[in-house]
């Protein structure tokens, strides 16, 4: 695909810097979430393994440049070190004499946590300086935070264009599954796009019906293209001056080739609570004092048939409110046929996305999920067709 992986890349006495996503959620100083820091482990312990020094480089929160305690990497490490089972030192520095000594000090086979690269303002600027600071400090550059690789910074984009640079093992599997979804899927593919609104999603959605075979809305965007067409939906979410943008997108889905499907049928409620008094109703019979929640049983059945009758799927979005039950009912049951799918060797499925990581989680499907994918706004910009700057780096 044009970008080295550590299979490429020699890594023999080498001090190896490495830019990993660790930003976790912290409460009371301890980490709640270990997924992000487990999930870098086969880098690092390949690295190590092939004769290579460990140097993390990492963001921590939004400090915007100035040092803030309470974004310190200070706190992650101790999860670091007993996710990774190796001792971590940690430098209060990121460039410069101290994080050179941290490094020359650590034992083989120990790992070396560098300083938030936040706490210097020229990291989000991608400051020359700043990343030649920062590769004074290595001999190999190794990017395996997909999940920031749609911003050009210091860490990601511009270490990437001073030392011999790869892609980690994360990295290596992010890419190939997206490459297996949207650049050379077996087809048929098919997209589920949900969530509350069509303004947000405008480029993914302009993107994927040129590169999908059907395309199912969900969430309150299903409601603004309801509205496009003419149908009344009471108290439903939905953008109505989104309108005529729902309308141009049906239309340049029918020139591609690509087939929309909405709901048929939905869950209705007068009430925005878990266990409101709901009916299912006709999609173009929602009362006017009520509001979608939810696809119905109906249109369940004919997403399900169109999983079935293709070959890949990409997943964005839950298709209704699924954080009240029994409004998760859509999202549950379409997210277990696409796991049954996969599981039987029938659908190659990925997904990514904050809601989308939930929902299936939620549902119990992810673990038979192809892949998932843990990057929010990289893997939404792919989605989109963009350009991301982490990644483009690695080719250069």
């Amino acid at each position: 695909m044009g970008w080295k992986t550590l299979d490429d890349i020699g890594l023999a006495g080498k001090t190896v810097l490495v830019r990993v996503d660790i930003n976790v959620p912290v409460e009371a100083g301890r980490v709640t979430d270990t997924t992000r820091i487990d999930k870098i482990k086969p880098t690092v312990e390949d690295i190590i393994a092939r004769g290579g020094r460990v140097v993390l480089l990492a963001h921590f929160d939004r400090p915007k440049g100035k040092v803030v305690p309470e974004m310190s990497l200070g706190h992650i490490a101790p999860a670091l070190e007993t996710s990774l089972g190796r001792k971590v030192v940690f430098c209060s520095e990121s460039i410069g004499d101290a994080a050179a000594t941290a490094i020359a000090g650590a034992a083989p086979g120990d790992v070396v946590l560098l300083e938030n690269t936040r706490f210097h303002a020229g990291e989000e600027k991608n400051d020359p300086a700043l990343a030649a600071e920062m590769a004074k400090l290595g001999d190999v550059f190794v990017n395996d935070a997909f999940s920031a690789a749609h911003r050009a910074h210091a860490s990601t984009a511009g270490l990437a264009h001073l030392l011999p640079a790869a892609a980690g093992r994360l990295m290596e599997a992010e890419l190939q599954a997206l490459e297996a979804a949207l650049g050379s899927p077996k087809r048929p593919v098919v997209a589920v796009v949900g969530g509350a609104k069509v303004s947000t999603k405008l480029d993914l959605l302009g993107n994927l019906v040129t590169k999908v075979d059907h395309l199912v809305i969900g969430g309150g965007m299903a409601n603004t293209f309801l509205v496009a067409q003419g149908i009344e939906v009471g108290k439903s979410l939905a953008e109505r001056d989104m309108a005529e943008t729902a309308r141009e997108i049906l239309g340049k889905a029918e020139a591609a080739g690509c087939t929309i499907h909405l709901p048929v049928d939905v869950v209705v409620a007068r009430e925005f609570k878990a266990n409101a008094e709901h009916d299912v109703v006709a999609a173009n019979a929602c009362p006017a004092d009520a509001m979608i929640l939810d696809a119905g049983p109906m249109s369940v059945a004919a997403i399900v048939k169109v999983f079935e009758a293709s070959e890949t799927l990409i997943w964005n979005g839950p298709l209704g409110a699924f954080e009240l039950t029994p409004f998760d009912t859509a999202t549950n049951a379409a997210a277990k046929s696409a796991a049954t799918l996969t599981r039987e060797g029938k659908l190659i499925s990925v997904a990514g996305g904050g809601d989308t990581v939930s929902a299936l989680n939620q549902a119990g499907a992810a673990e038979d999920f192809t892949f998932i994918s843990t990057a929010g706004g990289a893997f939404l910009e792919w989605m989109e067709g963009k350009e991301l700057p982490g990644v483009a780096a690695l080719m250069a």
